[in-house]
């Protein structure tokens, strides 16, 4: 396993309730109960922190550099030393591990949020995409992974009950996660885009997450159990889908075999598949066999705020370490069509 200058963990994390419309508060007010929220489970204030790293989407608030705004719930007293990432707040949380490596900070906040409700989101996603050959065609995230799902069943991966049962399954497990969007039985019903079904494709809803970063002492301090970063890469693949094989996910493998995923077993995997297909395609690049506890939280399936699943992903895997639920997690975030680029991270409690 590589070793880092510094060790670095997250210490505290904490998300909203995630709802399908959040038309009475704005962005900030969202976010704001949120940061006083992981604050308070460390005792730090906005003041104590040494860098502070959000992400967010301006094509989903509508207006360019939506986030300076929502530096409004950081506060605007003392000054800070920020930055911000145009992707899921996974990345984020990368940047800011980064900064507490080079010793330029001990604690960081990273946080993410987003507001898919206020438009359509299924549209939205297609400005990710090649735009002189793919995207004037207006496909959008749902078809594209419809598209996805349909090579892994041509390729006898998979077929349209095994994605049954992994919706079914994120949904019971969500049943225990009162931040979750959609939780207990799965619905009935017709294909959204064949072989698709609602239950497959994820909730469009708002919502909005925050983790704290700490190195060394610091962690400890903090938190009685801290969730340490043991390793944690990401990488991208081509943009033309054409080229790539949609079974396979060899970004995600990459990075986990950069950070470590497959040195030793885990227990956990906190997996960022927004589609059903998506988790059998991230189960086999990742080698993950029954023994391994797969989206205790329900996953992205039942709650996906668009730039915060990412970073969720990460918290509650970091959260199950904290309360000693487990030993040895793996955290994945994802962005851009077919997991387009994957981020994977190995944390790990102390014994």
């Amino acid at each position: 396993m590589t070793r880092y200058a510094r060790d670095v963990a997250i210490v505290a994390f904490a998300q909203t309730d995630h709802r399908r419309r959040t038309d009475d508060v704005s962005e900030v007010e969202m976010l704001m109960p949120v940061l006083h929220d992981v604050l308070t489970r460390t005792g730090l204030t906005t003041g104590d922190i040494g860098f502070t790293c959000s992400g967010s989407s301006d094509y989903l608030a509508g207006r360019a550099f939506s986030f300076t705004m929502a530096l409004d719930g950081v506060g605007a007293w003392p000054p800070i030393s920020e930055s911000h990432v145009e992707t899921d707040g996974a990345w984020a949380l990368y940047e800011a591990w980064v900064k507490l490596l080079t010793g330029e900070a001990d604690t960081a906040l990273v946080y993410a949020y987003g507001k898919s409700s206020a438009g359509d989101v299924r549209a939205v996603l297609s400005r990710q995409l090649d735009p002189y050959y793919l995207a004037p065609l207006w496909p959008d995230s749902v078809a594209l992974a419809a598209l996805q799902a349909q090579a892994v069943i041509d390729a006898g991966m998979a077929d349209e009950s095994a994605f049954a049962a992994v919706a079914s399954r994120s949904r019971a497990d969500a049943a225990a996660n009162p931040h979750a969007q959609l939780k207990g039985d799965v619905p009935p019903g017709g294909h959204l885009v064949r072989p698709l079904r609602a239950a497959d494709c994820p909730p469009v809803g708002d919502g909005a997450a925050a983790v704290i970063l700490a190195a060394g002492d610091t962690a400890r301090r903090l938190c009685p159990r801290p969730a340490w970063i043991r390793g944690i890469d990401h990488r991208v693949e081509a943009h033309a889908l054409g080229v790539r094989d949609l079974t396979d996910s060899p970004s995600t493998r990459l990075a986990a075999r950069h950070a470590g995923a497959f040195e030793r077993p885990v227990d956990t995997a906190e997996l960022h598949a927004p589609f059903s297909s998506q988790e059998i395609v991230l189960r086999r690049s990742l080698d993950l066999d029954d023994s391994v506890r797969v989206n205790p939280s329900g996953g992205a399936l039942a709650a996906n705020p668009v730039m915060a699943a990412g970073l969720i992903r990460l918290g509650e895997a970091a959260a199950r370490i904290h309360r000693g639920a487990s030993d040895r997690a793996l955290a994945h975030a994802t962005s851009g069509p077919c997991l387009q680029q994957n981020l994977v991270a190995v944390l790990e409690g102390e014994s």
